[in-house]
């Protein structure tokens, strides 16, 4: 398991040059929002030979189906876990022995509670509600679910760190470079 309380920003990536910029940053994890499968064996190299822990968010990764043979190929290429909204996905990665992250995007109460009952079924390792500046929500999940929170989506200053994290936050993911930095 990563070490969320050590690391509590986490790098989330789309481009090819923010991926190199989050290398090369303080930042321990990374979220590789966007990828194909012709550059990601080489990308979590990288990442890994920086001592960095890289999460693939598969339902964005061009080239690579949602299914066992896709989660394996994520596993060979040695990504530490991945991320998914779906329940299914998140059961055949931990069948791969990959670190799983449920992201859920709270929308209103009702999502609250079906993504409480998607948790109980899935049993994802960590969960990420977006978007990340709903302290309140951040409160009822560590009250209901008992895995770490990632918050993320919004989260554009220091201060909105540092609210989550107080509300019981893991960690916080943000594409914001800047707070990479911090």
């Amino acid at each position: 398991m990563v070490d969320l309380e050590a690391s509590p920003v986490i790098a989330a990536v789309r481009t090819k040059e923010d991926f190199d910029f989050a290398v090369d940053s303080p930042v321990k994890i990374i979220f590789l929002l966007q990828s194909n499968i012709l550059t990601l064996k080489e990308m979590v190299e990288h990442a890994h030979e920086k001592h960095k822990n890289i999460f693939v968010h598969i339902d964005f990764t061009e080239g690579i189906e949602k299914d066992r043979v896709g989660i394996e190929y994520v596993a060979r290429c040695g990504a530490d876990g991945i991320i998914s909204t779906r329940a299914n996905v998140i059961k055949l990665a931990k069948e791969c022995n990959l670190i799983t992250i449920q992201r859920f995007f709270i929308v209103d109460s009702h999502s609250i509670d079906t993504a409480i009952e998607s948790i109980k079924s899935s049993k994802p390792d960590m969960i990420e509600i977006m978007p990340g500046i709903l302290t309140r929500v951040i409160s009822v999940f560590k009250s209901k679910v008992k895995v770490p929170v990632i918050t993320g989506g919004l989260i554009e200053m220091k201060s909105d760190i540092i609210d989550a994290l107080k509300a019981g936050a893991a960690a916080i993911s943000t594409t914001k470079k800047e707070l990479w930095l911090e």
